[in-house]
């Protein structure tokens, strides 16, 4: 299931490139690790946190975190908007659930 579900960010952020949904994923994962050095935003450690707890492994949390954050970083790379902290806030509280992704 979680490979399907980065699957769906990767694909947000590129397309089919199996070689840049490889890089998309490192750079989405880079993102969220340092989001939880930096401790900002604060709802990423706390999201960490409450989807290990409700039996999530480190690396499926990461990823669904990294699903949530494909949306702004397409925004941002290809569409030149801001980043939408709230909207990306909104998505991690959603998480485990991705409704975006259906979108």
């Amino acid at each position: 299931m979680m490979q399907q579900q980065f699957y769906c960010a990767a694909q947000q952020v590129k397309g089919n490139n199996m070689q840049d949904e490889q890089l998309d994923q490192a750079m989405l994962f880079e993102v969220v690790e340092n989001q939880l050095a930096d401790n900002y935003p604060t709802e990423v450690k706390a999201t960490l946190m409450r989807l290990r707890m409700t039996g999530n492994s480190y690396d499926d949390a990461i990823a669904l975190i990294a699903c949530a954050l494909a949306p702004e970083m397409v925004d941002v790379i290809e569409r030149q908007q801001s980043f939408n902290l709230a909207r990306y806030v909104s998505h991690l509280n959603l998480l485990p659930k991705t409704p975006w992704l259906e979108e």
